[in-house]
């Protein structure tokens, strides 16, 4: 899925790659499986990675949302990110993304999975993602956990 012919012909309207990347396609498939409607909604991919972040900015633009696209030196990150109808999170940042960031009903699929540590735990730390599953449950629409998300499903 990461040849450049596939990558350029993901970029390109009007073509299809032969392989898509599997993480990102399995987003797209989550959020449409889920019900979400994605033609017309505002999508937020944070995170700017060659595995996950443009390909799926890309995959949602096909699917016809306006996407923006969050990275490291984005300037008033939570300013764009509560405005998104869908979150993407993909940036490898333990609990990035809390409550006040999110817009009631928002669909979020968090990809990332970061290690912190847990003296409670044998191995001394535990799994987490991006973002605070706990307190942005409570706005989201849907969400997915970490672990138990997105990892078993691609």
């Amino acid at each position: 899925g990461f040849h450049p012919l596939n990558i350029g012909k993901l970029s390109m309207k009007g073509h299809e790659p032969l392989f898509m990347p599997c993480t990102p396609k399995g987003c797209v498939v989550l959020l449409e499986r889920s019900g979400v409607e994605l033609r017309g909604k505002n999508a937020v991919v944070v995170g700017r990675s060659n595995i996950v972040g443009m390909p799926a900015a890309l995959m949602l633009m096909k699917k016809d949302c306006t996407v923006t696209v969050v990275h490291s030196r984005t300037k008033d990150p939570q300013r764009i990110v509560r405005e998104a109808d869908v979150i993407i999170a993909a940036a490898g940042s333990a609990h990035m993304i809390k409550k006040n960031w999110v817009k009631r009903g928002a669909a979020i699929i968090d990809v990332g999975t970061n290690s912190v540590p847990d003296a409670s735990k044998k191995t001394g730390y535990r799994l987490t993602g991006d973002v605070d599953f706990e307190e942005c449950s409570k706005v989201a629409g849907k969400i997915t956990p970490v672990p138990g998300g997105v990892g078993p499903m691609t």
